[in-house]
């Protein structure tokens, strides 16, 4: 198995259309956002991670998303993954991300021992409403 792209996103919606075919259909995807409100905050930005199974994998695996900031390690997600031989699927992680002031924490993702996906996410100062 292995880790074709991963992503934060706002939405995510799955379909069928004829073949049988799935499409998933992202929104908002995004690699930073304003803070809701006056700092120290906590988000939890949702992160897709988008799988392929080879023909001859296995279907098991072990996702493990490991946040950093500034090389230290704040948060942990690990969940079994499964999706059947030739085929695609995805997996949502989130965790909940506390900010005393705008940054950058970085999502290393990988699935069982691989090397490590790194996707950023930086949390801007909130905008300030035009007045």
């Amino acid at each position: 198995m292995e880790i074709l792209a991963a992503v934060f996103i706002d939405t995510i919606d799955v379909r069928p259309v004829p073949g049988p075919s799935t499409r998933i259909d992202l929104g908002g995807i995004k690699f930073s956002e304003p803070a809701a409100g006056p700092l120290p905050v906590t988000v939890e930005p949702h992160l897709v991670v988008l799988v392929r199974c080879a023909d001859d994998g296995s279907p098991d695996a072990v996702l493990e998303t490991t946040y950093f900031r500034d090389g230290e390690q704040i948060a942990r997600n690990v969940q079994a993954v499964r999706v059947e031989p030739g085929k695609f699927g995805y997996q949502l992680v989130r965790a909940e991300l506390t900010f005393d002031e705008p940054g950058t924490v970085e999502a290393k993702v990988r699935l069982d021992r691989a090397e490590p996906l790194t996707v950023p996410f930086t949390l801007l100062a909130p905008v300030e409403a035009p007045g």
